[in-house]
């Protein structure tokens, strides 16, 4: 665990989430962090590049990656603020990371919705529910409004 704390970061995706909603964007925001410092950022940007990939966690990974010049890696931990679905789950696992730290369930389309056991490398760890009350009223705040 990291000098700083689960909620700290979450914080950080949840400001990450905060540009999607402004953006028209499904809120979803990621950080990447690694030995208390954020490598990677990113938030959902479907709409904008007209890509069904362009979730939160794939920016930030792609970004992650970039930053490291490594497909690998298995000492960052993830912090985004509703839980992947299988696809950010596979690419998840691709790049063996350390931790995944999840805010809101996704009782829609997360991974568990899909998957028996844990989608995610055998060595990553997996946090639920940090600050899931405020990452889940942004997205009924973000749905309410699409409604109206």
């Amino acid at each position: 665990m990291s000098a700083m704390s689960h909620e700290f970061y979450m914080k950080l995706a949840l400001q990450e989430a905060k540009k999607a909603y402004k953006a028209d964007e499904v809120p979803v925001g990621a950080v990447i962090v690694m030995q208390d410092t954020v490598i990677a950022k990113g938030y959902n940007q479907v709409e904008l590049l007209q890509d069904a990939t362009a979730h939160a966690e794939i920016i930030a990974l792609t970004s992650a990656f970039q930053h490291l010049g490594s497909k690998y890696i298995p000492d960052a931990t993830l912090y985004v603020t509703l839980e992947p679905c299988l696809m950010c789950s596979g690419a998840l696992y691709w790049s063996k990371i350390g931790a995944v730290v999840y805010g809101a369930s996704d009782d829609k389309n997360g991974f568990h919705t899909t998957c028996a056991h844990s989608p995610f490398h055998p060595r990553t760890t997996v946090t639920s529910g940090i600050s899931d009350q405020e990452c889940a009223q942004l997205m009924k705040d973000f749905f309410k409004q699409k409604r109206k």
